[in-house]
């Protein structure tokens, strides 16, 4: 019978094998019963200030959000500025919708590709310089953006921006996710979604105001102060550490434990930062084997082996012990785009504009949408560890389709004549603005935070990089579908997202288990991967064999001080 995950920790009891050496404890399968491990401090937003290193470094990571958000935002405003149009005619009105849907699709293309390509990239040359070289594509993008003199060379210059835009959405998560103690690490993935909206908050604004200076500068400028948060990330992201998990993926354990060490903000020898460094060596080592059991002819250290290798692990993410996750990973970032949320910023200003407000008043209403959803995603600070993934988004799920079900009745009702019914109207405003603080809350961060703790280390770039892929291929076919189906069926695209709406609620109930609080290492246990007496015979005894071989260095170093 097939069951719904639970929002509980109710794991049944791991069989429990200690070794102590020099006050040390290393608990066997500690993760199996979630009270086993010792906190790193409390949960949430207050643990932020204890583990304050590995807080900056997630918030300097996360401006590869901002990145991204930014660019966004700039769009919404540039492409109906007349400064822009007068240089850019085939993207004015009337000149042929095509034009201005390519340009801005040619974003959602390069992302793809981008977030793609940057699975493999990040497993090879690490997570922080992969960061390094989406920035300089980035900005790239970002100069042909700037110095555009005809539309092939925007174009080209919104490609290339978008593959490191791509990129950035989907490492910047990843290597979050691997650096965070497991209580505030929702905390600080939602940091990745903060600053998407910060980003589009402050381009908004910005390109709002720029509109008024006379000649091309006015579009010319928010294009050019794009790439400032680029490059103050691509210069910064070298002064941070590497991923602990992928050094230990590389066989890097002892700079590992440092960099571990680091971040947790105390010494080598403290209990706690011993057990995660042997969790990660343990699980790393467990899929290790695992892939070369699967792919026993690939082991080889040639070129070709390699290649081939890396090919049919991306398989590996629908296979037996990987599939659900890629489900969940997917699924999730499916539904945040069908709920709705383009749809609605896309109509908007089309309400606005019915109720009888003026194009400036218009620009300033959607510029107050975003700053609410702004404020939905402040709170999920908060809430994301505290209350836990699973409640926000079916509480978010349930919100959203009581918005979108309003709104499509008084769209309905009162579309013909909105001035006879400004109260109407402004009750549409009000559950516009509901919505958009219910999806900051919900379905704005936590897509953005489940991919990247859910994947075992050997396939979280390709797991994240398929997650981050399904997002982009989704805002494609929204935007492709949106303008066509608010115009033609009008209270209709409202009825359509509430259908989604109250899907995602049903998926996420029976198929989105509880991740909050758990280590990244702990998630074969939340999804139950491990299926066989083989495996758990094979993770036990690489486990006994790291057991024993810290004891044989202590004993070692014991013997020579």
């Amino acid at each position: 019978m097939l069951r719904p995950f639970s929002s509980s920790l109710n794991d049944p009891a791991a069989e429990k094998a200690a070794l102590s050496a020099d006050n040390n404890v290393y608990s066997h399968h500690t993760e199996a019963a979630p009270g086993q491990r010792e906190s790193y401090g409390p949960p949430g937003f207050q643990g932020v200030f204890i583990n304050y290193y590995a807080a900056l470094c997630a918030a300097f990571a996360a401006i590869g959000g901002m990145v991204f958000g930014y660019d966004q935002g700039v769009v919404s405003v540039v492409l109906v500025m007349p400064q822009f149009l007068q240089r850019f005619p085939r993207v004015a009105a009337g000149a042929g919708g095509f034009w201005k849907g390519l340009l801005t699709a040619m974003i959602e293309l390069g992302a793809l590709i981008g977030a793609l390509n940057q699975g493999w990239i990040a497993d090879k040359i690490s997570r922080k310089y992969s960061i390094t070289v989406a920035v300089c594509i980035f900005t790239v993008g970002s100069i042909l953006q700037t110095a555009a003199v005809d539309y092939a060379m925007l174009t080209v210059g919104r490609l290339i921006g978008g593959i490191g835009i791509g990129m950035l959405s989907m490492v910047a998560p990843l290597y979050i996710s691997e650096i965070s103690p497991p209580e505030i690490r929702g905390a600080l993935l939602v940091l990745e979604e903060f600053s998407i909206v910060t980003g589009i908050v402050i381009a908004f604004w910005i390109s709002y105001g720029t509109r008024y200076m006379a000649g091309e500068w006015a579009w010319r400028l928010p294009f050019l102060i794009q790439m400032i948060p680029g490059l103050v990330l691509g210069c910064g992201i070298s002064f941070l550490p590497f991923s602990p998990r992928w050094l230990v993926s590389k066989g890097r354990d002892d700079e590992a434990l440092s960099t571990l060490s680091k971040l947790r903000s105390l010494p080598t020898t403290d209990a706690r930062v011993q057990q995660e460094w042997f969790d990660i060596r343990a699980e790393v080592a467990f899929h290790k084997e695992t892939s070369a059991l699967r792919h026993p002819n690939l082991q080889g250290s040639s070129t070709g082996d390699r290649i081939k290798l890396e090919i049919v692990s991306w398989t590996d993410c629908f296979r037996r012990g990987c599939w659900r996750r890629t489900h969940v990973g997917v699924g999730i970032t499916f539904f945040q785009q069908f709920v709705g949320i383009n749809a609605l910023i896309y109509y908007s200003p089309t309400l606005f504009k019915t109720m009888g407000l003026d194009y400036s008043m218009q620009l300033i209403m959607s510029g107050v949408l975003n700053v609410t959803q702004l404020i939905g995603v402040s709170t999920s600070l908060w809430t994301m560890d505290r209350f836990g993934r699973r409640p926000l988004l079916l509480w978010g799920s349930l919100f959203m389709t009581i918005s979108h079900l309003i709104i499509a009745i008084l769209v309905g009702k009162f579309s013909g004549d909105w001035p006879g019914h400004r109260a109407a109207g402004w009750v549409s405003v009000a559950f516009l603005l509901f919505y958009m603080l219910s999806f900051g809350a919900s379905w704005g961060p936590v897509p953005w935070a489940i991919p990247s703790e859910i994947f075992p280390s050997s396939l979280r770039a390709k797991g994240v990089a398929l997650s981050t892929c399904s997002n982009w291929l989704n805002n494609f076919i929204i935007g492709l579908i949106t303008p066509p189906l608010v115009q033609n069926t009008g209270f209709g695209a409202y009825t359509f997202f509430a259908v989604f709406c109250l899907l995602s609620l049903i998926w996420t109930f029976w198929f989105v288990p509880e991740t909050t609080g758990r280590t990244l290492e702990a998630m074969d246990h939340v999804f139950n991967d491990i299926a066989s007496e083989e495996e758990e015979a094979r993770r036990e005894a690489i486990e006994r064999d790291l057991m024993e071989g810290t004891r044989q260095t202590k004993e070692l170093r014991g013997r020579n001080p």
